[in-house]
């Protein structure tokens, strides 16, 4: 086949290009670059020089022509101005969703058009084709499987994707990285949020929405407890960053309004956990199922839930998981499965 390899500079990218070569592919190697220059040069020097000098020695070392594609503008438009809204709307965004669907799957394809049969990409999943249409199936390794960041697929979207690493597990890769003599075959897996890189993401927030000063408050007890800088820099759930002695504190609730942050230690955080709560805008890769009983993923991980899954109109559903979860929160993606299969998913609701 003619495919379209999205080279990242990392090592799954790499290795995936690499065996597609082996199998005796037509392959050409595309480097998306998305680093907001400009935006982020305040914050230090972004990585992405680094990350295209890798590509480009993988690419020449396999004899495979490198094409760098600049997608600022759609990255922007798509990806970072979606993430900076929903912070601001005091909802959880997941940018890393969008940039699937939106940049790596959808202005990708726009851009090569017809003129590969395939777009290979180093995402730890599967595609199996099985009654007339394409099925997302989870990697074998629990912890690196991709297929929550890859569950607003299309079906068209899907049927021309291709995961040559999906069948392997994250030592199995490292072992073909080494085989295969590649540079970047030590170099560790990039970390958080794909267009910041090693820049934090409270760095990245406060360079668009600022500072504002606001009350940490006891749940239980409404005693303050200190000050934020907004509560647009915490999820529900979240523990890190709260920084108060006689911990560990969790983020149970946040007001924009009053711009009001509320936490709780002990077992408060377990009694405001939740086990329902309604899914909007779902997408489903292979149409809507007809069962009720399925698995469910609130986030990237080995964690799944079982869960009845009520289906409504409008492309939205009722889940009622098996036992609560201290972390929903609205803007957050709940992920459907069918065993291995990854059925598509949605954004939880207010």
């Amino acid at each position: 086949m003619k495919i379209a390899v999205l080279l990242s500079g990392g090592v799954d990218s790499s290795v995936s290009l690499r065996l597609l070569k082996d199998a005796g592919h037509d392959v050409t190697a595309f480097y998306l670059k998305i680093w907001l220059e400009d935006e982020l040069a305040f914050l230090g020097d972004c990585p992405w020089e680094d990350d295209l000098q890798y590509a480009r020695a993988v690419a020449e070392e396999a004899g495979v022509l490198l094409e760098v594609i600049p997608f600022q503008k759609e990255y922007w438009e798509r990806v970072v101005s979606y993430t900076v809204e929903e912070v601001r709307n005091g909802r959880t965004p997941n940018p890393d969703m969008m940039c699937n669907a939106q940049i790596k799957f959808g202005a990708f394809y726009d851009f090569i058009g017809d003129r590969y049969d395939k777009v290979a990409t180093g995402h730890y999943a599967q595609v199996e084709e099985r009654d007339g249409k394409t099925w997302l199936k989870r990697s074998p390794d629990p912890i690196k499987d991709q297929t929550y960041f890859l569950s607003q697929l299309s079906q068209a979207q899907a049927s021309r994707a291709l995961f040559p690493i999906g069948s392997f597990e994250k030592d199995e890769v490292r072992a073909l990285a080494e085989k295969y003599n590649l540079p970047n075959a030590k170099r560790k897996d990039s970390q958080g949020i794909c267009f910041l890189g090693k820049i934090p993401f409270d760095k990245f927030l406060e360079h668009h929405l600022g500072k504002r000063p606001g009350k940490l408050v006891e749940f239980e007890s409404g005693n303050i407890l200190g000050e934020h800088d907004g509560f647009f820099y915490f999820t529900v759930g979240q523990r890190k960053g709260i920084r108060l002695a006689s911990g560990p504190w969790y983020v149970v609730q946040k007001n924009p309004e009053t711009n009001e942050v509320f936490i709780s230690h002990g077992d408060v955080h377990t009694e405001v956990a939740r086990d329902s709560f309604f899914v909007a805008n779902i997408n489903w890769i292979t149409g809507a199922p007809t069962k009720k009983d399925m698995l469910v993923k609130l986030r990237h991980g080995a964690k799944l839930y079982s869960a009845s899954v009520e289906l409504l109109e409008n492309k939205r559903a009722e889940v009622k998981l098996s036992e609560k979860d201290q972390g929903i929160a609205a803007g957050q993606f709940a992920v459907f499965y069918d065993g291995e299969y990854c059925l598509g998913g949605g954004v939880i609701e207010e």
